[in-house]
């Protein structure tokens, strides 16, 4: 649309601004008739006879033919925004000073595309202009904002006459969103955080997605929870290609480095950010980056249980050791005392020494101690009765469901699993 704060002047360059897409394939009209139909002979006459059937394939909708784009059409957040801006030259006179400006207004900013970072100055500015001359430009631009964009062009130049002269014309244009993702974290016990991540697919055409990555930040390392494809699985099994409304989820293991203790893992909120490129149909690139993902906090309480050695099988009623570490999350130093009960309905039975003192504590220090346990019935256990007590301020911690070991009575498979 043109400047609408000027009355209608009548100029002597004309701009002309469009949108650079890729075609659609053409659509054939399918018409199906039996072998003993009459008008059979009619039928596959008018499909013959339409230039957009595809010849090899006749029988299936997609034609032979590429059809241009017919409108503005969609464009979504991640997505090259190209246009092509082309101002000529329509009177008999040479015009002077030609200098031509594009700015895309978004809610936030404003985006100088024209002249913007090239150094070619022609083509964007000219001396003179002689009649019937052009000058025109490609611009891109990766679109990083939803909403309402507003493409200004703007044109200056000079009559013979030494007229300055100046117009303007607006295109606006919706950003619109192409994914949608959800996300879901778990901390678990071993300081790991498992973060699942949902994306759907809420464009009007089928994509294909090339990547889904997690950057995490500066305290995590990262792995990629996924099966290997088998040979007889498609796009669309693999997760590759989602059509109109689909998802897909993706599962990311989270790991700390080494450096960090729990103490600084408790106040890391701060996990990092998804990284997702996809493609529309003829390859046109997508890139979607998400703000950082946050998590809450992990409460660990004052005095955490972590298992620095269990075994994932056990033979039944048979001494296994273990080997615990007890962790200080608290601002005060505390003196701890372990104790170990028959708990569990006669399930399990602690071996060795089950009290003893372990001493002090330091604000964000640990100990470590073994101990010794039988298990009495087959299948999956869990390890319970690890009480411990603060002895300055009385206070008492009970653990329990922090360890699962499956008991086996056969000797000879246990012997199997464990070599």
């Amino acid at each position: 649309m043109a400047d609408p704060g000027k009355a209608p002047v009548d100029h002597c360059l004309a701009l002309k601004v469009m949108r650079l897409t890729r075609p659609t394939i053409g659509q054939t009209t399918l018409v199906q008739s039996s072998g003993t139909d009459i008008e059979k002979e009619l039928f596959l006459s008018s499909i013959s006879s339409d230039m957009n059937t595809n010849n090899m394939m006749s029988e299936v909708l997609p034609g032979g033919l590429l059809v241009l784009p017919q409108s503005f059409g969609n464009i979504y957040l991640g997505e090259t925004f190209s246009s092509y801006v082309c101002v000529h030259n329509d009177s008999t006179e040479v015009c002077g000073s030609v200098v031509v400006r594009a700015d895309l207004q978004t809610a936030t900013q404003r985006i100088n595309l024209v002249p913007g970072n090239s150094t070619d100055v022609s083509s964007h500015s000219r001396d003179s202009l002689a009649p019937g001359s052009t000058i025109d430009q490609v611009i891109h631009h990766e679109v990083k904002e939803l909403g309402t964009h507003i493409l200004v062009c703007e044109v200056t130049y000079t009559t013979q006459q030494s007229d300055k002269m100046n117009f303007r014309k607006f295109f606006k244009f919706q950003v619109m969103k192409p994914l949608d993702v959800k996300t879901k974290f778990y901390n678990a016990e071993s300081d790991e955080v498992f973060l699942e991540a949902q994306v759907q697919n809420i464009t009007q055409t089928t994509i294909s997605i090339d990547r889904v990555t997690l950057e995490p930040s500066h305290t995590f390392t990262v792995t990629s929870l996924k099966a290997e494809p088998t040979p007889g699985q498609g796009v669309v099994a693999r997760g590759l290609c989602l059509q109109v409304q689909d998802s897909w989820q993706y599962l990311f293991c989270l790991r700390p480095r080494p450096e960090h203790n729990n103490k600084n893992l408790k106040l890391v909120t701060n996990i990092g950010k998804l990284d997702i490129v996809w493609r529309t149909g003829l390859c046109d690139r997508g890139r979607l980056q998400t703000s950082q993902l946050q998590r809450l906090p992990p409460n660990s309480g004052e005095v955490r249980l972590a298992f620095l050695q269990a075994p994932s099988y056990a033979l039944l009623d048979t001494p296994f050791p273990l080997t615990l570490r007890l962790e200080n999350n608290c601002e005060r130093t505390v003196e701890l005392d372990l104790s170990l009960k028959q708990e569990g309905g006669g399930k399990l039975t602690w071996g060795g020494v089950v009290e003893r003192g372990l001493g002090l504590v330091e604000p964000g220090g640990s100990t470590e101690v073994q101990v010794e346990v039988v298990l009495h019935c087959t299948g999956l256990q869990t390890l319970q009765g690890i009480h411990c007590r603060d002895t300055l301020l009385k206070r008492s911690y009970c653990f329990n469901d922090q360890c699962q070991v499956y008991v086996l009575g056969d000797k000879e498979l246990y012997t199997v699993l464990t070599q």
